[in-house]
């Protein structure tokens, strides 16, 4: 049965920025494989084979719980779904079901709904999860060599699946120290990537958004997920937490371009048509680009050259130029054996 066409995949009238990689991976699959709009068929476990514990966080959509499976006794997280629109519910349960089971990406085990509310609960594997503002000040050159090494693995495969995950940030990187792990989580603001659609750009977290989206560049791609890498690693590098600390999405750019220079924001700009939005009028100064040696103090023996240079094309203005995933893999940082 073929199903109608989606709204999902319909181009921009200009189509002026398409991903460098993976532009195609959802063509490729079957429409039933992104189409969330259509609604999806879920196997419903029993939610009286788990109880929970007790609250271990809470976010605009959803609350989480430590529990465990009365069936084995296994440790596991439930994630509660707030109600929202049944589509973005859709969405995030089509890209799980997806991706479970690639690699460092967190595994969902169950999924199952109150009788009473039908709100749904995600059932995933836990981690054991080490706080990163304790975690990351104590990282060597050679964790931060294996913990980037296995994001850009997940982010590789979520991109090979045509899938952006939109909200890159410390947060959302559960690392077990013990067993030297990395989970990527919260699926929530993922999308699938279609070639010249137009993009929401009310995503991610304000530290770790990409210039593209505070300057309302829709068509953006993967390479979102590599600006938000490349906050995380200078943050641990150059030891400020967050790298770029904007108080509203617009001084968020300004505190971007302090660094970045504004003369190559506008360059940006102008490269794909657009103009910087008037809520910058007052605010955006002219400001030089700073070189990478301003952050580098005695106080951070991490910032080696090859970890820069990592950090100087993962944070450019331009998504186009980013390294992609499987680019910053092969990076002269990661070849290097550290202490």
């Amino acid at each position: 049965m073929s199903l109608p066409p989606s709204t999902l995949n319909q181009k921009s009238a200009r189509v002026y920025s398409t991903a460098r990689v993976y532009k195609d991976a959802c063509a490729q699959r079957s429409q039933d494989y992104w189409d969330y709009e259509q609604g999806i068929t879920i196997n419903w476990g029993k939610i009286n084979n788990y109880e929970i514990i007790n609250k271990i966080g809470r976010g605009k959509y959803s609350e989480v719980f430590r529990g465990k499976s009365i069936v084995n006794d296994h440790p596991c997280v439930i994630k509660v779904l707030k109600p929202v629109k049944m589509k973005k519910i859709y969405r995030e349960l089509k890209i799980l079901t997806n991706l479970t089971g690639g690699p460092n990406i967190i595994g969902l085990l169950d999924i199952v709904q109150d009788p009473g509310s039908k709100i749904p609960a995600l059932i995933f594997e836990e981690v054991k999860n080490v706080e990163f503002r304790t975690l990351y000040p104590a990282f060597t050159l050679s964790d931060a060599q294996h913990y980037f090494k296995q994001l850009l693995i997940a982010l590789d495969y979520c991109h090979s699946m045509g899938i952006m995950h939109r909200d890159v940030k410390p947060q959302n990187v559960m690392i077990d120290p013990t067993e030297r792990k990395l989970r990527l989580i919260d699926w929530g603001l993922a999308e699938f990537y279609h070639p010249g659609v137009d993009y929401n750009v009310r995503v991610a977290s304000r530290y770790h958004k990409g210039p593209e989206l505070l300057v309302n560049l829709n068509q953006y791609d993967y390479s979102l997920d590599l600006w938000s890498v490349g906050c995380m690693l200078a943050a641990i590098v150059f030891k400020k937490e967050p790298f770029f600390k904007g108080s509203t999405n617009p001084d968020q750019l300004v505190k971007i371009a302090r660094v970045l220079g504004t003369k190559q924001l506008l360059a940006y700009l102008e490269h794909y048509g657009l103009t910087l939005p008037h809520e910058y009028d007052n605010i955006m100064k002219d400001f030089e680009r700073k070189p990478w040696s301003y952050f580098i103090s005695d106080d951070n023996s991490l910032a080696v050259p090859e970890v820069v240079d990592l950090i100087d094309h993962l944070l450019r203005y331009d998504h186009q130029e980013r390294l992609t995933a499987k680019e910053a893999m092969d990076h002269d940082f990661f070849k290097k054996e550290y202490p």
